[in-house]
């Protein structure tokens, strides 16, 4: 995986989040958190740009749920996961 896919995952993600929460800076603490929740998904295996997109924003949309970086994390990667097995089940995978 590339830094490519990482940043441009990340920034997929916060530009979207910046729509609905039009009050956030551009500078939060959140988008911080962002990028080192989808660089550490590196030490777990490659993982495309669309599956890093899908972590990012579920990542993002937790964090705002849950109010916690570790609840939000494990949140994001039970739904990879889940688009994972997704993915597998489909013919021609």
């Amino acid at each position: 995986m590339t830094s490519q896919a990482i940043e441009g995952a990340c920034a997929f993600a916060w530009r979207n989040y910046l729509l609905l929460h039009s009050g956030i800076s551009e500078n939060d603490s959140r988008r911080s958190a962002l990028f080192r929740y989808v660089t550490n998904l590196r030490g777990t295996g490659e993982y495309d740009f669309d599956l890093l997109q899908i972590a990012a924003v579920a990542y993002l949309k937790k964090l705002d749920e849950l109010h916690d970086d570790r609840r939000a994390r494990l949140a994001a990667d039970q739904a990879l996961a889940e688009r994972l097995a997704s993915r597998s089940a489909q013919p021609g995978r």
